[in-house]
């Protein structure tokens, strides 16, 4: 059978490794997608970066649309990012007729809704394993592996950079902005970190992996952010005292009043085995009714992990380029007509547990003070730690650390109680909070 022919927009980093792992492993996927897979055709605006990548045989060219418009194009490639041109091309490719792989997290957590509306009428397939946690097949697991399920919650460390900055953090005692310069020395960290540490990059992807999970419309705009620039060294170790571990989760859950979706700094026990993913990994903990706990880890991102998963979409869609729209596993999951209007919670109202740093006069009456406002907004305490006043500020200091983990709480409840605590004149500077997740 004639191999099936693809285009590639985009022959940067995971473009190279495409070309790599295709080249290697041809006979191997040829075997499992029974024909060829071949890219006969890259766009790239270096022409020159291009053609060493894809050597000879493949024609090169500098604009886009001649690939989208050639008719022996079956499968388009999209590895240009972002949500300008990007999605310009991914339209016009469903325009045209052709299916449509993406590694593009951000185009699709924002016009997602869009795109595979505008697929589905047109009867071609986007398929997205690579936009989420690089190598690790989540988006498969959540479409297809765990599909008898009704999920209840998952939570994912899913991005690399933060992951590898809190890990370095709490193995050598450095504050942000210092381990941050290490992580773009390295190159785990971009020349502008600034979708990676303010938690944008997991929103994305969280908001991709709640759609799949619970069967809404993606709705990037609902989901709660916060990244780690604001982290302190003194907390990730205070945490490790309590048992706790300090992670950027994507979490998202499914509860009586509606869908909470958010990205936060979040203490993890560390007996979880979440707790326990260090460096540059990605890991996802999903769980359903009828499986309980699975656990999904590995690398997510890099040259050929990336790759990987942009392969098994390439096999998907050749394995089912043929056959009828209506008997496709849907974009995400669950049938376009069949999406829940479930809503997506205002932080206000999500319930979890908290970590309180308060940094206090160090006098008489104070704890006493702290835990009766907390009780009064019958907010229970878990565990208290103070710390010794000549331990935080030196020898005479007269003030000190305490630290409250609460039981679950309202949000909008913990907002209430915590701007009268701030209030009080024995608060001395602004209160941390970060949330805690059991993961049960």
């Amino acid at each position: 059978m004639k191999p099936i022919q693809v285009g590639l927009l985009g022959a940067g980093t995971v473009g190279s490794g495409t070309f790599k792992v295709l080249q290697r492993n041809q006979e191997e996927i040829k075997r499992r997608a029974g024909r060829g897979i071949e890219i006969t055709m890259v766009a790239d605006l270096d022409t020159a970066r291009a053609r060493e990548v894809a050597g000879d045989g493949v024609k090169v060219v500098s604009d886009a649309r001649e690939v989208i418009a050639n008719p022996d194009i079956d499968i388009v490639i999209e590895l240009i990012g972002g949500y300008g041109i990007a999605k310009q091309l991914v339209l016009e490719a469903i325009a045209a007729g052709k299916h449509v792989v993406t590694a593009n997290k951000a185009l699709l957590a924002v016009h997602g809704t869009e795109i595979f509306a505008a697929a589905h009428a047109k009867g071609v397939m986007v398929a997205f394993e690579a936009a989420v946690a690089g190598g690790i097949p989540i988006i498969k697991a959540l479409r297809e592996g765990l599909t008898a399920n009704s999920i209840q919650w998952l939570a994912g460390i899913i991005n690399g950079t933060t992951n590898f900055i809190l890990s370095e953090m709490r193995d050598k005692g450095l504050d942000f902005a210092t381990v941050l310069k290490e992580a773009q020395r390295l190159g785990y960290a971009e020349a502008d970190p600034t979708f990676d540490i303010e938690g944008v990059d997991a929103g994305h992807k969280v908001t991709l992996m709640s759609a799949l999970a619970f069967g809404i419309p993606v709705q990037f705009d609902k989901a709660h952010i916060e990244g780690i620039t604001k982290l302190a060294a003194q907390d990730i170790r205070y945490a490790e005292q309590l048992g706790y571990r300090i992670k950027l989760l994507g979490v998202t859950k499914r509860t009586a009043k509606g869908i909470e979706l958010r990205v936060h700094p979040s203490l993890v026990p560390s007996k979880r085995l979440l707790a326990n993913v260090e460096g540059a990994m990605n890991a996802v903990v999903v769980h359903g009714d009828a499986v309980g706990t699975t656990l999904y880890y590995g690398k997510g991102a890099g040259s050929e992990p990336t790759a990987s998963a942009v392969i098994a979409d390439l096999v998907d869609i050749t394995r089912l380029h043929t056959a009828d729209a209506a008997h496709r596993v849907p974009h995400l999951a669950f049938h376009p007509d069949a999406l829940s209007d479930l809503q997506v919670l205002p932080m206000a109202e999500v319930v979890t547990s908290y970590y309180l740093r308060l940094r206090v006069a160090d006098q008489a009456g104070v704890l006493a003070k702290v835990t009766g406002l907390l009780a009064t907004a019958g907010i229970s305490i878990d565990a208290v730690l103070q710390r010794e006043a000549d331990e935080v500020g030196g020898e005479g200091s007269t003030q000190t650390d305490l630290i409250i983990l609460t039981h679950d709480a309202r949000e909008g409840t913990v907002d209430e109680v915590m701007a009268e605590l701030q209030a009080l004149p024995t608060v001395l500077e602004p209160i941390v909070r970060i949330r805690k997740e059991e993961l049960k």
